[in-house]
């Protein structure tokens, strides 16, 4: 059977249920009893990857999950656009591609990452949050060679053979200087391409701030799944195997042979807020999602979700209807918004009766976020 794009998404069970290809189902129920290894299918012949030694799992992140989804278990109600976007979830997954989300800025698009993550049970989530500052270097690793180099002189100092020049001085000693190593940290996107067994979840945020190249610069990283790092590459002869740190807390990694290379690609969550466009190129190698404007039964689940169901319909009816007046006539709200006055609405302990006037406070965060530049209330 199949249905219509405005169908409503059905549930397990019912005719017209989610097909059998999916994984993630955006319900906001975990996988039990099973792993997204078990049941992710090999790869295409042309997006498989082999590298290794396979790493242990990530960390989990529990609290910065809380902190994006809610503390409260929250079922998320079937809904066309919910069919679409796990349509594009397991497309990406078995076609080991980046998603491009697409929106208005405070629709909820890095989101996604963690309703990934939370569902399939791949640990902490790696964000990258571009500026206009981001390279593609820093979001690989990063080198302190100027700490190498203080610390080597300060070496060699100690041992009374007067300052050296640099670690990586012609004809210097090998053991003159630290371990390179320990001056190489990988950075989001590197850690992310280390070879772990389940892929990694990558949240690229806002990459519409980044400089025009950065995307450019991206392609060969998706298309070849590795990326080598220079200062390893000139030492692999004497050290073939080093150990760096990684983009998880106290975590470190093995890196052999100069080269990182994934063995799962990871799930990479882009996401851009319209501001400009993408070369085609980048955009052939993508799967788009475009996010559109939460409704009253979205909003609903995430106050559900954050502040617990009964607080939620107590205060939420109400609210959520202003909100949604007050975006239509002010250009668009961000859910940030609506999170931050409900907050400010019931935690006070005024009565009862007073809830107009605390709906009528919660409303005083509502000021627009378009474009003008104007601050609210500026003449």
């Amino acid at each position: 059977m199949t249905l219509p794009d405005d169908a409503p998404l059905p549930l397990a069970g019912e005719p017209g249920e989610r097909p059998r290809w999916w994984i993630y189902r955006g319900t906001g129920e975990r996988l039990r009893d099973t792993t997204l290894g078990d049941l992710l299918p090999p790869p295409p012949p042309w997006r498989r990857f082999g590298g290794g030694p396979v790493l242990a799992p990530p960390p989990a992140d529990d609290e910065e999950t809380v902190r994006r989804l809610g503390a409260h278990p929250s079922m998320r109600r079937p809904s066309a656009f919910a069919r679409r976007e796990a349509e594009m979830v397991n497309s990406a997954l078995l076609l080991r591609r980046p998603l491009l989300v697409s929106g208005r800025p405070g629709t909820g698009k890095s989101s996604l990452a963690y309703r990934i993550s939370r569902e399939l049970r791949l640990g902490r989530v790696l964000r990258w949050h571009i500026t206009s500052r981001s390279t593609l270097q820093r979001g690989l690793y990063e080198y302190d060679a100027i700490g190498r180099v203080h610390d080597t002189a300060a070496l060699r100092a100690a041992a009374g053979d007067g300052p050296a020049a640099s670690p990586e001085t012609p004809g210097q000693r090998a053991d003159d200087a630290p371990a390179v190593g320990n001056y190489i940290q990988l950075g989001p996107l590197g850690t992310a391409l280390l070879p772990y067994a389940e892929p990694r979840v990558l949240l690229i945020d806002e990459l519409d701030k980044s400089d025009l190249d950065l995307a450019n610069d991206l392609l060969s990283v998706f298309e070849e799944g590795s990326f080598p790092i220079p200062e390893l590459l000139r030492a692999r002869r004497r050290h073939p195997s080093v150990k760096v740190m990684t983009y998880d807390p106290e975590g470190e990694a093995e890196i052999t042979g100069g080269t990182v290379t994934c063995r799962a690609f990871p799930i990479i969550v882009i996401t851009s807020n319209s501001e400009r466009e993408f070369p085609p190129a980048f955009l052939r190698r993508c799967l788009v999602l475009h996010m559109p404007e939460p409704d009253e039964s979205d909003l609903a689940d995430m106050l559900a979700a954050h502040f617990g169901a009964e607080t939620a319909e107590q205060w939420g009816g109400e609210l959520i209807s202003r909100f949604l007046e007050r975006s239509r006539e002010r250009g668009g709200l961000s859910i940030d918004q609506l999170l931050n006055s409900l907050y400010l609405a019931t935690s006070s302990d005024r009565a009862e009766d007073e809830s107009g006037d605390l709906l009528r406070l919660a409303e005083t965060l509502w000021h627009r976020l378009d474009s003008t530049g104007r601050v609210p209330g500026a003449r």
